[in-house]
């Protein structure tokens, strides 16, 4: 489909760069209002995850929403989307990954940015409480997730419906590299921070398994996800886990109508991130690329508290 440059969207005058843009809506909106209930299932492999259930009537369509990096159902940008997708009406589960609900998972993996085994579990899982319409949000790591599971899946059922992603990081070696970078060091290190904290938590569930003695020298996500990521989910190298978990690859086989919203200003990707070719070659995906935006903000000062990014999703999913 052919690629839109949006040049409706404006992010506010004051927010005037693009870390503003990222850092503000993530730091100081608040999002009241919701009141989850919360379920939590068993993964095959005697895991669990824990799904935060927000419904507003008994239809039997939902809306799955996936976050981001170390993120969880309760950030702001989730809980603004709940929020504008219950005031119209529409049923919604967050769900957390292992490791990410606010107690460290069971087992030995957790999570990784191309996990897609668990997001098929919570498919199924909704399917089998009879919802029958679905459709999927994702926010950076949680939209690289959607995009590779539509791609690997294709049209496993007619379950699925549409899917809006934004700010993903498609192409995830060069997103390592973009963060690396003296400029994006406050990003890194609050990642690697919490990354390292659960690493240091399962070590003490499991301190056969696990060595901390390197965390102190890690800096970024190469010398993480090497150490780490890598062989905990069966990769021989930072290099290979990448290359295989890259939504990039996978969006030439989505056969479902797919929204991709990306910022040029993203101060977390590089311009190997935008699946500018990819989207072209697949009628069924539309990129929709803004001028600012920084990374999952968006923010648009609209008097009801909503940013634009939740009426972009509501008008592609529901118009």
């Amino acid at each position: 489909m052919p690629v839109k440059h949006n040049f409706d969207y404006k992010s506010p005058i004051y927010l005037f760069n693009r870390d503003l843009q990222t850092i503000i809506p993530a730091l100081f909106r608040k999002v009241s209002g919701i009141n989850y209930k919360r379920e939590r299932i068993t993964t095959p492999d005697l895991d669990f995850l824990d799904l935060d259930w927000s419904l507003v009537n008994q239809d039997k369509e939902l809306v799955i929403l996936s976050h981001g990096l170390e993120g969880d159902s309760k950030r702001s940008y989730i809980l603004g989307m709940v929020r504008a997708l219950n005031r119209a009406n529409k049923n919604v589960i967050a769900w957390n990954y292992r490791g990410c609900s606010g107690e460290i998972n069971q087992n030995y993996k957790f999570y990784h940015s191309g996990f897609t085994p668990d997001l098929e579990l919570v498919i199924e899982h909704c399917v089998k409480k009879g919802y029958s319409k679905i459709n999927l949000i994702g926010f950076s790591v949680g939209g690289n997730i959607i995009l590779k599971y539509l791609g690997e899946t294709g049209v496993k059922n007619n379950v699925i419906q549409k899917a809006v992603v934004f700010s993903v990081p498609c192409h995830l070696q060069s997103t390592s590299d973009q963060l690396a970078r003296f400029r994006s060091k406050i990003y890194m290190r609050r990642f690697i921070k919490s990354l390292s904290k659960k690493i240091r938590a399962k070590a003490l569930k499991m301190p056969d398994k696990y060595d901390c003695t390197p965390l102190g020298g890690i800096k970024n996500f190469a010398e993480f996800d090497n150490i780490y990521t890598a062989p905990m989910h069966g990769y021989k190298d930072a290099i290979e886990y990448w290359t295989s978990n890259s939504s990039l690859y996978f969006i030439q086989h989505i056969r479902i109508p797919t929204l991709i919203v990306m910022a040029k200003n993203d101060p977390f990707l590089s311009p190997e991130c935008f699946p500018y070719q990819e989207a072209a070659n697949n009628p069924l995906v539309l990129l929709e690329v803004t001028q600012t935006g920084g990374h999952c903000g968006f923010y648009a000062p609209n008097p009801d508290g909503t940013y634009w990014s939740e009426h972009k999703a509501l008008e592609f999913l529901y118009q």
